[in-house]
């Protein structure tokens, strides 16, 4: 049974968002008895709220002058997981002209100037569509990178990769970016001396520590990542594709790796995964004839999957 408490929440919701509702109309509302809807206007004000009441056909209850909502906070890793789901769930996130972009536009401006800056970079390099089956990381990991990059702080990373090895090491953290459902750590890897693009669901530990550094300047991340994403993976790639370059540039996805001229009337693709029957199934939509001439692994499981097509297709007509 309803508590004469949270009846009397109901109806101070119902008031903020209707001003002007008649006791009729709140009564309807919360399901119960005229009388029942005025007490309870009788608690909210003996709590303290200003219900003011107006009679006449335009009259009714309305909150008067008085009342503030207590202000709205969150903490880093609060404020981070918000953006994270609603770029799980909404595909419009990045556009302000849509209700939940617009919201998540008002967040962002209430955030911290460097906080905004990140979050704000996050909603515009994450990828178009939601991944259901995407790994999220840990919110508060992912505030800590957020932190490092806005603050320009060296980090110290305790990671697993894919087989299962873990490691600590401390990295130059320069963006967080979400691309193919996602969310990676664009940094400079002070073990390695290189750059490098970790995936953050898969970070253990985070620890901030007082090394400052200076950022790369240019600097895109979305194309960093997409380049780390086409290299250094086990299974090699090289494929001689039968269009001239200049045709091909921009149509070729850069997760399968480098494009570089061979003659007037074809180019090469070069480089590598840790999943060739992915990778053979994007090879069958570019817009193009190809031939891998190298990459034994890539080579096998294009066979393995021309021959289930041609299973599929079943025997040719006549």
């Amino acid at each position: 049974m309803e508590s004469p408490a949270s009846r009397a929440l109901l109806a101070l919701e119902l008031v903020q968002a209707s001003p002007g509702i008649t006791a009729d109309r709140l009564a309807a509302r919360l399901g119960v008895s005229e009388r029942a809807a005025r007490r309870s206007i009788a608690v909210l004000r003996d709590a303290g709220i200003p219900i003011e009441s107006v009679r006449g056909p335009y009259g009714g209850y309305r909150v008067g002058r008085g009342l503030r909502p207590p202000p709205l906070t969150f903490t880093a890793a609060e404020a981070l997981a918000l953006v994270m789901a609603v770029l799980d769930g909404h595909h419009d996130a990045g556009d302000p002209a849509s209700p939940v972009g617009a919201a998540l536009g008002k967040l962002v401006r209430a955030l911290p100037e460097q906080v905004a800056a990140q979050a704000d970079a996050v909603r515009r390099a994450t990828a178009p569509a939601p991944d259901r089956a995407a790994a999220r990381p840990d919110p508060q990991i992912t505030a800590t990178l957020v932190q490092a990059c806005a603050g320009f702080r060296r980090l110290r990373v305790s990671y697993r990769n894919e087989s299962g090895t873990e490691w600590d090491g401390e990295v130059d953290p320069w963006s967080v970016v979400v691309r193919h459902g996602r969310w990676y750590l664009i940094c400079w890897s002070h073990a390695s001396g290189a750059r490098r693009a970790y995936r953050i669901d898969r970070m253990l530990d985070v620890a901030l520590l007082d090394t400052r550094f200076d950022p790369p300047t240019p600097f895109d991340p979305v194309a960093v990542l997409e380049e780390h994403l086409a290299f250094g993976w086990e299974y090699t790639a090289d494929l001689v594709l039968h269009r001239p370059l200049g045709e091909l540039s921009g149509r070729v996805p850069a997760a399968l790796g480098r494009l570089e001229p061979l003659d007037d009337a074809s180019c090469r693709l070069i480089g590598s995964t840790g999943n060739p029957w992915w990778y053979a199934e994007q090879l069958a939509a570019l817009p193009c004839d190809f031939r891998i001439v190298g990459g034994p692994e890539l080579r096998h499981t294009a066979r393995a999957i021309g021959r289930r097509l041609l299973d599929a297709a079943g025997p040719t007509p006549g």
